[in-house]
């Protein structure tokens, strides 16, 4: 793809841009579109954005102050970004909308400020915008509209929010108030900033909340308002400024590593929807200074992500972000998503603030390291491994430590948990996503390892306990549960990347006569993925060469039934028409057994029955030995 089907854009800058094309004129450009094509579908007085598409559990006034929140943050970086110099329509939309919004009988208000309210996350994003925007439109408010301004956002003065990523909505706004002389709370401020330090595990990462949540929301949220709130607080910070800082580049030192050649994201996590919020932090690293990455690549990874959703349709024909990923698709949604929650997608936009002379708009583009080298990076106290190919650009994240799910008690069953796909899958990666829909999740199929029923009924991976991540081998455990048996059994699995590809050796537990079932990555495309298979493997294929392949190196003795390709329709992001390979043992004898595989996920040519010579397995009671073509060993 080379072209943005629903954007205007001006001509590609081969000579600056040499990767992407794109130049600070594309990002404005784009954020005029979103802007503009959001008009049709203001209140009268502008104070809200009621969307097309599904509603949110919060109610059609609060998905509508959503719309208006989350816009503003894109109009506030355009608008201070250009020094005020954009059309005055723009301005005066946003200006308008925040009288009418606080004004009880205009007809539009906004809902009040409640504890745990989902106004609290939109009055974040007014804050943030009202503070970057300030000559432009706080300072020439009615003084009426701004006592009613700071009455609405008083509401967080002593209030409660959820115990995660919500804290820092209370600290961003409440300083907000502390800029413009409102009444306001230290002491909530503070403790909120105290309470991430709970959740700070090192090597830049944080988990949202107790437990082990890891996904993009450490990059949009835990790191990107307190470093918002920096630039509030000023020298008043109480050093913490500096903390943040160091945090956020040691981030960015292995966040790079998340993006393939391609532009795209790891496709993992929640509010997916959010698409190009992803660079949030790869522009904060830039606005604070602090950032590890070279002007030059900063801009291609950022313009390279943007470029990828604008070339697939996104914004679509009306200039609008639907409920999905590329196109609509809401199994990966969430009940607090609304037809405006992919508006948070604007803090991909925060690079505008950055003047238009500054390195990162002057300097000209940078590889991405996946573009030079393979690239092999370990996250310990994350328990994930990323793994990318220079060949096809491809970036996979192997997951052995995110669960999404609240902190383990030892005393507690070892197989609770959500078993969300977004979390307890094995593998992800920048070119496919997990089967999300509710009937493909009651299969379970693609990057899993499960105990089978008689009746079918998988086991799901819920609760992941790391064991070990380091160098190019990551390990957890699960605890498998069956209808009507109370027994958890134990399924180890430790991941061994080689070359471009990763080997899988699980020690399973399992009663007698159950059938062990693996799959390899989903792959999905608009037309149907071609499939093959043999005695011990299988391949899908789509028809941009992209094939994921699963390949029994070790007990698989499934028979001529042991290996075969899963479909499944309208279950997948990235297309109607998805496929995975997968592999099915015969009955278990009980006991321990130990099963080992090889998953290929790759743009260039598979040839399974080739690929089965690439490593030599020995396994033994206690250990396995993976000795490759190179002479390479690894013991498991």
């Amino acid at each position: 793809m080379s072209v943005a089907p629903h954007l205007q854009l001006p001509p590609p800058d081969r000579l600056l841009s040499s990767r992407t094309g794109w130049t600070r004129a594309h990002w404005e450009a784009t954020a005029d579109r979103m802007l503009d094509a959001l008009v049709p579908y203001a209140t009268p007085g502008f104070a809200q954005y009621r969307l097309p598409g599904r509603g949110s559990w919060s109610g059609v006034v609060s998905d509508g102050l959503e719309g208006f929140a989350r816009s503003f943050l894109l109009a506030a970086c355009r608008i201070a970004g250009a020094g005020g110099a954009v059309d005055p329509a723009l301005i005066e939309r946003y200006t308008a909308g925040l009288a009418a919004g606080t004004d009880p009988g205009s007809g539009e208000a906004w809902p009040r400020l409640t504890d745990c309210s989902q106004q609290m996350v939109e009055a974040a994003s007014v804050a943030v915008a009202l503070h970057e925007t300030r000559p432009w439109i706080w300072d020439r408010l009615d003084a009426r509209v701004q006592e009613r301004v700071v009455d609405w956002f008083s509401g967080f003065v002593g209030g409660r929010t959820w115990d995660n990523n919500w804290r820092l909505f209370q600290v961003v706004s409440e300083q907000f108030l502390a800029s413009v002389g409102a009444p306001y709370s230290r002491s909530d401020i503070e403790s909120n900033l105290d309470r991430i330090e709970d959740w700070y595990v090192g090597d830049g990462w944080y988990t949202d909340g107790d437990g082990r949540n890891f996904d993009y929301y450490i990059g949009w949220a835990m790191h990107l308002y307190p470093l918002l709130w920096s630039r509030m607080a000023g020298a008043d910070d109480g050093g913490r400024t500096e903390v943040y800082r160091q945090r956020l580049s040691r981030f960015l030192e292995d966040y790079q590593h998340f993006f393939g050649s391609d532009g795209a994201p790891v496709h993992q996590g929640r509010s997916l929807t959010y698409r190009f919020a992803a660079l949030a932090p790869v522009w904060m690293g830039a606005l604070a200074d602090c950032t590890p990455l070279a002007p030059g690549l900063t801009r291609r990874l950022a313009s390279g992500t943007m470029r990828h959703f604008a070339e697939r349709g996104v914004p679509d024909e009306r200039g609008l972000l639907t409920l999905g990923w590329y196109d609509t698709f809401l199994p990966s949604t969430q009940p607090y998503s609304g037809p405006a929650s992919p508006y948070w997608a604007s803090k991909g936009f925060l690079g505008l603030l950055l003047p238009a002379d500054h390195d990162v708009w002057t300097a000209r583009e940078l590889p991405l390291p996946v573009e030079e080298s393979d690239q092999y990076t370990a996250l310990p106290a994350v328990g994930w491994l990323l793994h990318g190919t220079r060949d096809d650009g491809v970036v996979r994240l192997i997951n052995h430590g995110s669960d999404h799910n609240p902190p383990y008690d030892e005393s507690a069953d070892p197989s609770e948990g959500t078993g969300d796909p977004h979390y307890a899958r094995f593998a992800y990666s920048t070119a496919t996503a997990p089967e999300a829909a509710p009937h493909a999740v009651a299969r379970s199929i693609d990057g899993h390892l499960a105990l089978l029923a008689p009746d079918g009924t998988p086991s799901l991976r819920r609760r992941i306990h790391p064991l070990r991540c380091e160098d190019r081998v990551a390990a957890s455990w699960y605890a498998a549960r069956l209808p009507g048996d109370d027994h958890p059994y134990r399924i180890e699995t430790t991941s061994v990347l080689h070359g471009p590809w990763e080997f899988r050796v699980h020690r399973v537990e399992a009663p007698e006569g159950v059938v062990v079932r693996e799959g390899g990555h989903a792959v999905a495309h608009a037309e149907r993925p071609f499939a093959l298979s043999g005695p011990d493997w299988a391949l899908a294929r789509t028809a941009e060469g992209l094939s994921s392949v699963l390949i029994g190196l070790h007990g698989w003795d499934g028979g001529i039934e042991g290996a075969a390709v899963a479909r499944d329709v309208q279950s997948n992001a990235y297309g109607p028409h998805s496929a995975i390979p997968y592999l099915r043992s015969g009955p278990h004898p009980g006991g321990r057994s130990i099963h080992v595989s090889l998953v290929a996920l790759s743009r260039d040519a598979v040839h399974p029955e080739a690929l089965r010579d690439a490593v030599r397995v020995r396994a033994g009671a206690d250990s396995v030995v993976l000795t490759f073509l190179d002479g390479t060993t690894v013991e498991v």
